[in-house]
């Protein structure tokens, strides 16, 4: 058997070069690497550990001839090109729970800060001032936490701020009541943290969900004197908004460890009197930095000796004899799975994953990671169908897998049955040509529809008229139509459409078509 070889690129612990060599892999430590020096010798091997410098994109890995995996140390893998990697067979690796606590406490210190001004006080006082009146702080204990966000970081806030005796309110889609009670935190909607909060954190990725989750019509709605950290992402925050709350006094102060533009070299909030503000700093700790590189090196050494494949971006848990089979199967599951987690509002408590026909004779859990990659998509940009299912048992989802080997009205059937504070709904789909994947069920509906591309999702009133009310708006918006495909319970009940449409949604028209007659719900819709 050949000995796998591993090259380390930029500066990391020695943890993870001790752990390959103990695992049997070879394993050279080059950090510092011009990208010419790099192609110059990647062909000689099978892994790639980075960090954060090295940036492996399609000219690398179009020299990587041996290539297998890259393993980054840390969750962010912006460095790296995911599909060139896709395109080449090569698995890519994060390390997405190493820098938890850090991160966690990072966010506790920054919001110690805010309470005690202890930047500016410093400052202060190592200029020779004691203007000991200046700085009258506030105490954490008895105040509401606001937790946007309440996953693996936001939860282990969540633990500290408790131990604080702050009161601790969250709000995520993907929390269940369930799990709020086991975290000792109460679960509510965005509109209510924000009017209760006297600190607000987050802790989610940033999506087209979550993008300025804090625009200035929301922090407007905050309680005035709320104090703000975000040790998450950048663009979470209209930074200019909150410039401009912090200059009122409304916010009484804010601490960012993101920015919308890294590296932030200048900002309008900077010499803003209380703002905070660190250069992400998140990850930065001793230990944060050990975690992850043995990590990455327990988990590229797996996949090289084993075969074995943890927390990858872009390939599920599957075995060989099966990939080719399930392959179509996976991308129709991921495809309703992330239409249902665009349509559902409410915390999912339980999805069913139910294959009927050809579908019922192969493995089902690879398919169930791909729906659950799919439905929590829009809350995170770091699942995959990988880590999907340790999401879900952290977030108190309960998952079900049900078998029906009889055939029904086609050769092989897929339905998705998430269940929510609010009801119980389902998705349903199958494979046209044994390969082309399609919806043909929508909340119980029939309805056939390619799912692709930037759609619009309209849950009306039957009513004369209404098709060509839509096609109109859409029309007067200058947003071309591709596909209007149409379902309905009856004559005059309850009907659906999904029309695909050649260019993004804005708000504006979104607000518009709600307000047409009949309309009871609509989204923009991205596959």
């Amino acid at each position: 058997m050949t000995v796998p070889k591993v090259l380390i690129a930029d500066k990391m612990s020695p943890k993870a070069a001790e752990i390959f060599r103990q695992r049997g892999v070879e394993v050279d430590e080059k950090p510092g690497l011009s990208k010419d020096e790099l192609i110059a010798i990647i062909a000689d091997y099978d892994g790639l550990a980075v960090r954060s410098a090295t940036k492996p994109d399609a000219d690398i890995m179009a020299a990587a001839e041996k290539l297998k995996v890259i393993g980054r140390a840390g969750i962010g893998v912006d460095n790296v090109d995911i599909p060139a990697a896709s395109a080449r067979g090569i698995v890519v690796m994060n390390t997405p729970f190493g820098n938890s606590i850090t991160t966690a406490e990072h966010a506790i210190a920054l919001l110690f800060a805010l309470a005690r001004q202890l930047p500016e006080a410093d400052a202060s006082t190592q200029a020779g001032k004691w203007e000991k009146s200046r700085f009258m702080g506030v105490e954490v204990t008895g105040k509401t936490l606001g937790l946007i966000g309440a996953g693996n970081i936001g939860s282990i806030v969540a633990s500290r701020a408790l131990g604080l005796r702050m009161k601790v309110a969250a709000f995520d889609p993907f929390l269940t009541e369930e799990r709020a009670r086991d975290l000792g935190i109460e679960k509510v909607d965005l509109d209510t943290l924000l009017k209760r909060a006297d600190f607000i954190t987050l802790h989610t990725p940033l999506t087209d969900q979550t993008r300025n989750i804090l625009s200035r019509e929301n922090l407007e709605k905050t309680k005035k004197g709320v104090r703000i950290v975000n040790c998450a992402r950048g663009g979470l925050i209209d930074e200019a908004a909150l410039k401009d709350l912090l200059d009122s006094g409304h916010v009484a102060g804010a601490a960012l460890d993101v920015f919308t533009q890294e590296p932030a070299k200048e900002s309008p909030l900077f010499g803003t009197p209380g703002f905070v503000a660190t250069p992400h700093l998140g990850a930065s700790t001793t230990e944060a930095q050990v975690n992850v590189a043995i990590q990455v090196a327990e988990q590229m050494a797996d996949y090289l000796l084993t075969g074995a494949v943890t927390n990858a971006l872009n390939t599920p848990s599957v075995s060989a004899e099966e990939a080719p089979k399930l392959k179509p199967y996976m991308a129709l599951a991921e495809k309703l799975g992330l239409l249902a987690g665009q349509l559902v509002e409410e915390g999912v408590t339980r999805v069913t994953v139910e294959a009927e026909g050809a579908l019922a004779e192969l493995g089902l859990k690879p398919v169930t990671s791909a729906v659950l990659a799919g439905l929590m998509k829009p809350v995170s940009d770091s699942v995959n169908m990988v880590n999907a299912p340790v999401i879900a048992r952290d977030r108190g989802i309960d998952i079900a897998e049900v078998r029906h080997e009889k055939e029904g009205d086609y050769h092989t059937l897929l339905r998705v049955t998430v269940e929510t504070g609010a009801g119980t709904r389902s998705v349903a789909g199958t494979l046209f040509g044994d390969n082309n994947p399609r919806l043909v069920e929508l909340f119980g509906i029939g309805m056939e529809a390619d799912l692709s591309g930037t759609m619009l999702y309209v849950e009306n009133e039957d009513k004369p008229g209404f098709i060509g009310a839509v096609g109109s708006t859409l029309g007067k918006a200058g947003v071309n139509i591709g596909t209007f495909n149409l379902g309905r319970r009856g004559n005059g009940g309850e009907a659906v459409m999904l029309v695909s449409v050649d260019e993004n949604i804005s708000e504006p028209l979104l607000w518009e078509i709600c307000r047409l007659d009949g309309v009871r719900d609509v989204k923009a819709l991205r596959f």
